[in-house]
């Protein structure tokens, strides 16, 4: 769930690695006895703290199995993890994210948790979620912690010097975004804002609108169709960019974090990104900038994103399976997840965990709008595809940047998508 999440990390590293004590370099096992390793991709302040928080809560009720923070980032996980696991330096924990995960547990690299977790972890997560998170022969691999959806922020201040109404309700049509940013769109300024440097997990996400699943079957028997529903997202973007006008067609080609700027000062009227960037948001926009995020977007399918969680999951090489699942366990405490999902604006996976963070915060600064938008998040076939990484990497994204960039026809899209899929089989 990255997010796509790899694209924030950036230069949080610095503060990752002066905030976590004990940390060490990348793939160092377990090189103290009884300590556990737990790779750790958090890097935003708040969440880095509440990561840290739960480790020390852990350490002082067992201190015979320790755990040291090993800091990782989001921007080369998937490549860290082959070469840890080629080279037998995996750390006893790991951090990471469904779609990429479930690639390495076809391999056999993950732990089985199922029979280490407790009842109380298991039944508060939905069983789509945990479907994200299991494989074909009924492991469970991981334990799902956050999760994000993508949202709609909106500039009210804009919303009302152009006297449009800012919409209410359980969701938000495509069709009414698309209206929205027509009227939004005056005087240099556009409707929408909307970086889409890395497009393809937001694509695949918001795909399940439409109906739109790109794959059937599972690990590497998965094929691919890439039919209307697939190209319903690209399309209706690449027609708001270069037909309405009203979405900034430069904003396609940058990351979030650059487009939102412009959503402070005004340029756009309404910015589309994964819900974590309302911490940002909170911490970076000027004092009098009014903000709310919007009903969850719907299609012909509905509300429906794809639930592609953080994860926790165990080495299968690890001296520690049990003591790792127990952390692990300790980790997905309500009181734990709420902790880190207020840290990072995200979902916890954990029904429990979103009612205390729907307590502690009140459902101000979105809150209520986020917290709604996890309510039909499901697993989707592109997660059981075990080369979706590498086709997500090598085709699909250079395929959709240059669709988004008026570089290419839809048709020709579609056949990228396909080739490249077909060139892994």
């Amino acid at each position: 769930m990255r997010t796509s999440t790899r694209a924030r990390a950036g230069a949080a590293l610095a503060a990752l690695s002066l905030a976590l004590t004990g940390c060490s370099a990348f793939g160092v096992g377990d090189e103290d006895g009884d300590t556990l390793t737990f790779q750790s991709l958090a890097f935003q302040d708040t969440t880095i703290k509440a990561t840290k928080d739960i480790v020390d809560a852990w350490n002082k009720k067992n201190p015979d199995t320790p755990v040291k923070i090993v800091k990782g980032s989001w921007d080369n996980v998937h490549d860290q993890l082959v070469t840890q696991f080629k080279g037998g330096t995996a750390p006893d924990i790991i951090h990471d994210e469904s779609a990429d995960i479930m690639g390495f547990a076809e391999q056999g690299y993950l732990a089985d948790l199922g029979p280490h977790l407790s009842d109380k972890v298991k039944s508060a997560v939905s069983d789509e979620v945990w479907k994200s998170v299991t494989t074909e022969d009924d492991k469970v691999v991981a334990a799902p912690t956050l999760l994000q959806s993508y949202v709609v922020f909106a500039n009210t201040d804009a919303f009302a010097d152009a006297d449009v109404k800012v919409p209410t309700g359980e969701a938000l049509d495509w069709d009414d975004l698309q209206k929205l940013a027509k009227k939004l769109t005056a005087d240099g300024d556009y409707g929408v804002g909307w970086g889409m440097k890395d497009p393809t997990a937001t694509v695949m996400n918001l795909a399940l609108n439409f109906d739109g699943t790109f794959f059937s079957g599972k690990g590497d028997k998965a094929s691919i169709d890439v039919g209307d529903n697939e190209l319903e997202v690209p399309e209706r973007i690449h027609s708001m960019a270069f037909k309405d006008k009203s979405l900034d067609p430069k904003s396609l080609t940058q990351s979030g974090s650059d487009v939102l700027p412009g959503f402070f000062d005004g340029k756009y009227s309404m910015y589309v990104a994964g819900n974590y960037v309302a911490q940002q948001i909170v911490e970076s926009a000027p004092k009098d900038f009014k903000w709310e995020v919007l009903p969850p977007l719907a299609g012909t399918a509905g509300a429906s994103q794809a639930a592609n969680p953080q994860t926790m999951s165990v080495s299968a090489e690890s001296d520690h399976v049990d003591e790792s699942a127990k952390f692990i366990d300790f980790f997905m405490r309500a009181d734990h997840q709420a902790a880190l999902a207020e840290g990072d604006w995200l979902i916890p996976s954990s029904k429990d965990a979103r009612k205390t963070v729907a307590t502690n915060t009140k459902g101000a600064n979105g809150w209520e709008s986020v917290l709604a938008s996890g309510d039909t998040l499901t697993a989707a076939p592109f997660q059981s595809a075990s080369k979706y990484p590498q086709w997500k990497d090598q085709f699909a994204t250079p395929a959709l940047q240059d669709y988004l960039a008026d570089k290419i026809t839809a048709k020709e899209l579609k056949r990228k998508l396909v080739d490249g899929w077909s060139e892994l089989d």
